[in-house]
């Protein structure tokens, strides 16, 4: 339970917040983008910057959580009970995403004989045998995992507008970059 005096995330988790929502935005748009490219030099390394850039969500993924169980949390704004339990339900399905888009995206890779270096320098074990029809099928796993992961961010954002506008109650101040000044 929160302690009732802490009032924002620690800085830790807002910055991992705003750079794993940066990271996510980008390499959402960025997979979008490069799927439709013909084959070519350009796409091989956009591919490669995507697969990165999954590594490094992955990883912060990992400290975000790590970050997200030891920290207080702030104590909750005034919602109904199904509006709460529904940020809850959105919330843990985040963290899963978080986990479960890069984790099939480099088992597809490894599953296709691509393997993951990451920045060009560091080769990443393969955790699937190269196979065909595993790559065909986990392809579409990472694309329904990344798409759904885009929905909820969604969610999110139109959660947060709400809080914001609407309710006004002050629930963005929780995960600010700065405090706001009185």
């Amino acid at each position: 339970m929160a302690e009732p005096s802490v009032t924002r995330y620690s800085p830790a988790a807002v910055a991992l917040h705003w750079l794993l929502a940066l990271l996510i935005v980008g390499t959402f748009a960025l997979g979008l983008y490069m799927h439709e490219l013909p084959l070519s030099p350009r796409r091989l390394q956009l591919y490669s910057w995507h697969k990165w850039a999954g590594v490094v969500i992955l990883a912060l993924s990992a400290l975000r959580l790590l970050v997200r169980l030891r920290a207080p949390r702030p104590r909750d704004v005034a919602m109904l009970g199904w509006q709460r339990r529904a940020a809850h339900a959105t919330h843990h399905a985040l963290y899963l995403l978080f986990f479960a888009v890069p984790l099939a995206g480099w088992a597809y890779s490894s599953a296709a004989g691509f393997p993951v270096v990451l920045f060009g320098v560091l080769p990443l074990p393969d955790f699937v045998p190269v196979s065909k029809e595993l790559a065909a099928t986990l392809k579409g796993l990472h694309k329904l995992l990344a798409l759904s992961l885009g929905a909820l961010v969604l969610l999110h954002l139109a959660a947060v507008a709400k809080h914001q506008l609407i309710d006004r109650d002050g629930l963005l101040n929780r995960m600010r970059l700065h405090r706001a000044r009185a």
